[in-house]
């Protein structure tokens, strides 16, 4: 009982307190929206054989970023942050990052959340949008994505494994709260 209070009490503290706290509060109601970038991986290139079909084609995650994605469904099961549906990038690092975190039943891979191109950049982040706009559920949404994605949709950075809660401020993306993991 003692591992597992300390263990516990060492996941936990290792997060970043205010913004991770202020952004479980908006998760415990339920009714938002998680930008979540893929957990950490081996690189930070896509290797030139690019495949989608092809995991060893790509950026993968680590051994660490398998362990990080593992904690981040270990933290919303912990702080009862009741998730609903989650849509993930075709790539095999969002993927896995999805299924390690919430497991294969909810996980939806959609293309508009792909690491976006020129060609694609805006058509993406209408169609991300509208998914947005469209979601009134009771719990959260969660979409497992890249960090140009997140970029393009909230102008805001970041880090491998970090989640924004976001909502809708008019026609644009407000970021409310951030967790770091």
């Amino acid at each position: 009982m003692l591992r597992i209070t300390i263990a516990i009490m060492l996941l936990l503290g290792a997060l970043p307190a205010q913004a991770t706290e202020a952004g479980w509060a908006l998760l415990r109601n339920g009714g938002h929206v998680v930008l979540l970038r893929n957990a950490m991986t081996t690189g930070t290139v896509e290797p030139p054989s690019f495949d989608i079909e092809k995991c060893a084609t790509q950026l993968n995650l680590s051994d660490r970023g398998r362990q990080q994605a593992r904690k981040i469904g270990a933290l919303f099961a912990a702080r009862a942050a009741p998730v609903e549906r989650v849509l993930a990038s075709r790539f095999c690092r969002t993927l896995e990052t999805a299924r390690l975190a919430f497991g294969e039943r909810i996980l939806e891979p959609t293309a508009a959340l792909d690491k976006p191109t020129d060609a694609t950049r805006e058509a993406d982040v209408a169609a991300v949008m509208e998914i947005i706009r469209n979601y009134s559920g009771s719990d959260n949404i969660v979409l497992v994505t890249h960090i140009e994605n997140i970029q393009a949709l909230t102008g805001a950075a970041a880090r491998e494994g970090e989640a924004l809660i976001v909502g809708l401020q008019g026609e644009k993306l407000h970021v409310l709260g951030r967790i770091v993991f």
